[in-house]
């Protein structure tokens, strides 16, 4: 059962039941039923959604994604036990929030990075170690990863990046400084780095 199927069960029933309903998660979380805890974030690039799995942060989209075909690649990758949890998303949403407070410069959450495939782990793996503030080229990265004639493949990794802004492939620039492309668009990419205060040319 969907958590918009709960949802809709809680609204039309009694007390008890809505209660019921909202102990849902921490339920299902204690008897170690859930699988994949889901939030949202509010930010200045639209609200984020988050899924957790006890591994980690596994995926962040951005309010403009397919959702649907988010949960369906979550289920189908990972496992179809999902619910909405503010608890189990909670050191992830508070991590994000204190970086788009700009008192965050690194993220200290798990990650679980059963969604990233092929040279995308190698990839991301350099993308994480581009500090707050400063910014790699695509060339860059990929003599980082032993395959200097592969920056169109390291532009295509970043653009699949599962887990936009925790691992920051935002940071990540054509040669000469260009944006360069994004998954959630080049808006908030721009945006990402003039809150990171990075240099642009």
């Amino acid at each position: 059962m969907k958590t918009t199927d709960l949802k809709r069960l809680a609204s039309g029933a009694d007390g008890r039941s809505a209660v019921a309903a909202a102990s849902l998660p921490d339920l299902a979380t204690s008897a170690d039923l859930l699988d994949i805890a889901v939030g949202t974030v509010a930010s200045p690039i639209g609200d984020l959604i988050v899924a957790v799995t006890p591994r980690g942060l596994a995926r962040v989209a951005f309010d403009d994604e397919d959702l649907d075909q988010v949960a369906r690649e979550l289920a189908s990758a990972l496992s179809p036990r999902v619910l909405e949890s503010a608890r189990a998303t909670d050191q992830v949403r508070r991590e994000l929030g204190e970086y788009f407070d700009r008192r965050r410069t690194r993220f200290d959450v798990a990650v679980d990075r059963r969604l990233i495939h092929g040279i995308a782990r190698d990839v991301l793996a350099q993308t994480s170690r581009v500090p707050f503030g400063r910014t790699s080229t695509y060339g860059e990265i990929a003599g980082r990863i032993g395959r200097p004639r592969a920056a169109r493949a390291v532009g295509n990794a970043l653009g699949s990046n599962p887990i936009p802004i925790v691992i920051p492939c935002h940071r990540v620039l054509r040669a000469g400084g260009a944006l360069g492309g994004y998954g959630g668009g080049v808006d908030r990419k721009e945006t990402l780095l003039a809150l990171e205060g990075a240099m642009l040319a």
